[in-house]
């Protein structure tokens, strides 16, 4: 229960159908098992205290009765296991028989929630026995364990409100409910749930475990809620039916825990309610909240240190599965040809220019733009490339970008600015063995300056080659290579960069194209501004302004999530563990901090460029920052996590 973390469960008993007593002491280890485990709710499926397949018995007041005193006694039981428990039961009310499903906490009950869809269709009978739930909540007697008799409000608007950890408010439906065209989780989660709990008894047959699993992260990503939901499974009667156990956790469209089918058992996750709760509020279309009729039910947790088992992805930008990650891939470089066709096409232009240095950035910027002439139908070498050695161009970058032009069947055109910068540095007297910022940027800015110029030659564009990555942390020389006339890599990390032109290497068809990204892969990043040693690369970029893994990280959960420094540290501590260590990772998130809040002027300032991803830094769309923002908040909070280790 720290930084919004906290730890859930889904719960499928070993049961026997009729037998309260047994399937109660079933669940009663089930409950200890995932207090054991820092849990804090726990969900059980629908009818679980008697079975789902009673059949006519639920018509006999025997089993009724053994249910309600199974029930007390498992409410009694979490009096010392500071779990928020969810268990389905038959309940009489009024002389009707209703399907719930009971919250439970500190040895009390503390409401019952009725499913309102009673289906009764195919295998299903329900409304042979149950009556639809009532929205509107009333208050039904209970008794406790020890005979007391106390009042709790059944009915389905009821809220589950932790008044000790924020954002952790609690919803119920009971299966069906789900699958109907409005279920009640909708109306729940504009009322303020955050986590919907589902006590389900869902059969299974051939096929449908997809269409479940589809049917959950829809739901829980158009609610962006987690979703608990727990399913019967063996030791239901298979009469006609068999079920299989299929626990399922989401977080906003996500599976963070599934259980294996016809299993039972206990599965946990670990939810992020603070993430869920900042992408609420992100979302100006999510709410307003309407939590008129709803009925608040306060509970407390204990809270205590929780080692998470959640995985944190250290690449958030790319996809784990490689199939995913070549869909992804192919949909990227569309957007950004798409986007540079439409263009070029409105503006009349028929010549594009690329200043390509060997590198990732302008590699992926020229493939993109062979791309947008295909779809336009025009000829590459309408494409002028553009390669302008100057003090630290090595051979190596500087053959991949002749060869890579070559290949692409784009136009060539060599422009060495040794002698231009060399006579600008005489003009401004800047002593040539300075090696400063003056000394990098020059060389940049001239190189802006030929790109331009040349582009006013043909009628062309200027292709800006910059990542999203190198605009958060500034690495971009102000009106030099952080200008351009369309810049087609503006949203994508450099992280994802790699795999972009990887992507291409493996898919183009030509061994020859393949072979030169492939060598451009292996060549370290660098803007190559400071003279080779040895005829190689001096000038490391990572080694200056840190891990592009790290900074990428670092943005992902800053621009989506709006996370504080030391929630970003500890997903860094989980994702990198190994990798890197607490000071190497403190240190890079202090350069990042400083470096974001100081550079926006640069971004500010940005040429029109494609979105393709959930994070970019246009001024146009997403990143409204000023450029003159302090950043004092954030950097004293790195030096304290700083401070809490030495």
């Amino acid at each position: 229960m720290e930084q919004g973390f906290i730890r859930v469960a889904a719960a499928t008993p070993r049961i026997l159908v009729a037998d309260p007593a047994h399937n109660r002491e079933q669940m009663e280890a089930l409950c200890r098992e995932a207090a054991a485990r820092q849990a804090k709710v726990l969900v059980f499926p629908e009818l679980c205290l008697t079975g789902y397949t009673c059949g006519d018995l639920f018509l006999q007041d025997s089993l009724l009765e053994a249910a309600k005193e199974a029930l007390a006694l498992l409410a009694e039981h979490t009096k010392d296991l500071d779990l928020l428990v969810f268990a389905g039961l038959p309940w009489m009310r009024d002389g009707k028989l209703y399907n719930v499903t009971a919250a439970m906490k500190d040895g009390l009950i503390l409401g019952l929630v009725p499913k309102t869809a009673i289906p009764n269709y195919s295998e299903f009978y329900e409304a042979r026995h149950f009556t639809p739930g009532n929205r509107e909540p009333v208050m039904v007697p209970v008794r406790t364990a020890g005979g007391i008799l106390d009042y709790v409000p059944m009915g389905t608007d009821i809220l589950f409100e932790c008044v000790n950890m924020e954002g952790l408010t609690v919803a119920a439906e009971v299966c069906e409910d789900l699958w109907i065209p409005a279920p009640p989780s909708t109306r729940h989660a504009l009322a303020g749930a955050a986590l919907i709990v589902n006590s389900s008894a869902s059969d299974e047959t051939t096929g449908k475990d997809v269409y479940r699993k589809e049917l959950l992260a829809n739901q829980s990503a158009r609610l962006v809620c987690g979703y608990i939901y727990a399913d019967a499974g063996e030791g239901e009667s298979t009469t006609d039916l068999v079920f299989a156990g299929h626990n399922l956790i989401y977080e906003n469209g996500a599976l963070l825990k599934g259980a294996k089918r016809f299993t039972t058992g206990l599965i946990c996750a670990d939810l992020d309610l603070e993430r869920l709760r900042n992408e609420r509020r992100r979302m100006s279309t999510f709410g307003p909240v309407e939590n008129q009729g709803y009925r608040r039910v306060a509970f407390s947790l204990k809270k205590a240190p929780l080692s998470l088992e959640r995985f944190v992805d250290p690449a958030p930008f790319v996809p784990k599965d490689q199939a995913q990650r070549e869909r992804r891939c192919e949909e990227i470089l569309s957007i950004q040809a798409m986007g540079l066709k439409k263009r070029l096409a409105h503006t009349g232009c028929k010549n594009a220019v690329v200043g390509i240095s060997g590198g990732l950035d302008s590699t992926l910027a020229l493939l993109v733009t062979a791309r947008a002439f295909d779809l336009l139908g025009e000829d590459r070498q309408k494409i002028t490339a553009v390669t302008m050695p100057c003090f630290g161009t090595t051979d190596r970058t500087y053959e991949n970008a002749c060869q890579l032009t070559r290949v692409l069947g784009a136009r060539l055109r060599e422009v060495d600015i040794k002698e231009a910068v060399s006579l600008h540095f005489r003009d401004i007297g800047h002593d040539p063995a300075d090696h400063s910022v003056t000394y990098e940027n020059s060389q940049a800015r001239e190189r802006t300056q030929v790109l331009m110029d040349i582009a006013n030659e043909n009628g062309g564009l200027v292709i800006g080659t910059g990542d999203m990555s190198e605009l958060a942390l500034g690495w971009a020389t102000y009106n030099g290579d952080h200008m351009s006339m369309y810049g087609v890599n503006a949203s994508v990390p450099k992280t994802l960069v790699r795999h972009l032109v990887r992507y291409c290497a493996d898919t183009c068809g030509d061994k020859r194209l393949s072979g030169i990204l492939l060598d451009i892969l292996d060549t370290p990043v660098s803007p190559e501004l400071l003279p080779p040693q040895d005829g190689k690369i001096s000038q490391k970029t990572e080694d200056i302004v840190g891990p592009y893994e790290l900074h990428d990280f670092f943005l992902y959960y800053i621009l989506r999530f709006g996370f504080r420094p030391a929630k970003i540290f500890r997903l860094a501590k989980q994702a990198f563990s190994g990798a890197y260590d607490e000071e190497t990772i403190l240190k890079w998130l202090k350069t990042f901090y400083r470096r974001f809040f100081s550079q926006q002027f640069k971004r500010s300032c940005l040429p029109d460029g494609p979105k393709v991803g959930s994070v970019a830094v246009s001024p146009r769309g997403d990143l409204r920052m000023p450029s003159d923002a302090c950043a004092r908040i954030w950097l004293d909070e790195v030096s304290a996590l700083e401070g809490d280790r030495s």
